[in-house]
């Protein structure tokens, strides 16, 4: 019998944060390969400091000639992202950062890797990779971190709208959150750092302009008298972004994923096409995660995958339902690979996968969201619930 009482804390980056700025061009790069070449094989890594961006990596195209034509994009990709971002400080402005594009072509022995024999598509490398659902909030996903990385996009909308002209990019939440019978109930502690552009403003001057919007964003309730605020506690905040801390892609992967309260395969996301099962086979774990749970068979549910590289079909399907489950754990690693194809290909094909979709993944996490009409986050979607319920 697990623990029904008792606090968990996660935490959450804002767009603004270095690491995030990293991701967000590193996936801006795959999202301009994938549209002009849906077959694309990119292994994009960005890193940022104080006036420079560096841009480092792998790129495989369908016509390889054409990928001079396409480097030559780089740097405004780069600048878009930082402009929207919001960052035009003397010493990280989109317009004067000095960028450098150190993207070449892919390996041939990876390529051949992922190719396989006979056209076979293995996957583009080995690994293990988990999702995890829980019925404990509507999005399916553990409440620590759904709500610090709502408290986060928040303050980013009223920073942007205008609403909030001194707050600046960069910024962390973090919630430790009560559980009682299981179920979360309320915050014993919330921190809160964020970049201030007005030097004057102290702690309590940010804690009294981003409280309403915290109060908003968290359940009815969940914020007492008892509960612990720690806003800006080091003090002023003013430099921020990668002129204050340097910034490199896949450095939050618990933050993207479940803020700890599920395992982790320990690979990155961004940057990485969909061949990169770190990334697909990640975002299927947690679709067949969320649809057992959606289903009704299990209140939590963990699913792990194992690949090699150059090999199409997992090694290993494992699901755990943490004793939750109405149904055999063992019966819903057998019904799995009866409604969905868990090689590479048909991990792309199912989720549509190829598609410019990254972008909007860099910050605020990887699940959680709603599936979009385009295809963004389509591992969202419920639609396997049926098929999993018959299957089993």
């Amino acid at each position: 019998m697990s623990r029904q009482n008792y606090t968990f804390t996660s935490e959450s980056v804002s767009e603004g944060h270095p690491d995030k700025v990293c991701d967000r061009i590193s996936d801006a790069v795959l999202d301009a390969l994938l549209a002009e070449d849906p077959l694309a094989r990119v292994a994009c890594e960005t890193f940022a400091t104080t006036n420079r961006v560096v841009i480092g990596g792998e790129v495989g195209l369908t016509d390889q000639d054409k990928l001079h034509e396409y480097m030559g994009r780089i740097d405004a990709i780069t600048r878009a992202c930082i402009k929207d971002i919001g960052y035009e400080q003397d010493k990280f402005h989109h317009e004067t950062v000095e960028i450098t594009n150190l993207l070449h072509e892919q390996s041939a022995h990876i390529a051949q890797g992922v190719t396989g024999e006979q056209g076979d598509e293995g996957a583009g490398d080995q690994g293990i990779m988990f999702g995890y659902a829980t019925n404990e909030t509507s999005a399916l996903m553990p409440a620590p971190i759904q709500y610090s990385h709502a408290i986060l996009r928040r303050l980013a909308e009223v920073r942007k709208n205008g609403t909030e002209p001194a707050l600046g990019p960069d910024a962390k939440s973090q919630l430790s959150v009560r559980y009682e019978n299981g179920k979360p109930v309320g915050v014993s502690s919330l921190v809160l750092s964020t970049q201030h552009l007005d030097e004057s403003l102290t702690s309590a001057d940010i804690r009294a302009m981003v409280e309403p919007y915290i109060a908003e964003t968290l359940p009815e309730g969940w914020l007492t008298d008892a509960t612990q605020w720690h806003v800006n506690p080091t003090g002023k905040f003013v430099i921020g972004g990668p002129d204050g801390d340097a910034g490199l892609t896949g450095r939050k992967i618990i933050v993207d994923t479940y803020g700890g309260a599920a395992p982790h395969g320990g690979g990155a996301f961004s940057g990485k096409d969909p061949t990169k099962v770190d990334r697909s086979a990640a975002y299927v774990a947690r679709y067949l995660a969320k649809n057992v749970v959606a289903s009704g068979m299990a209140d939590r549910c963990t699913v792990q995958l194992s690949y090699a590289i150059g090999v199409a079909k997992p090694l290993s399907i494992y699901v755990d339902t943490h004793g939750t489950g109405d149904v055999k754990d063992s019966a819903i690693e057998t019904a799995i690979p009866q409604v969905i194809d868990l090689t590479p290909r048909g991990i792309r094909t199912h989720l549509e996968l190829n598609k410019p979709i990254y972008q909007r993944t860099a910050a605020y996490g990887h699940f959680g969201r709603d599936p979009e009409a385009d295809g963004g986050f389509s591992w969202e979607r419920t639609d396997l619930v049926d098929a999993l319920r018959k299957a089993v």
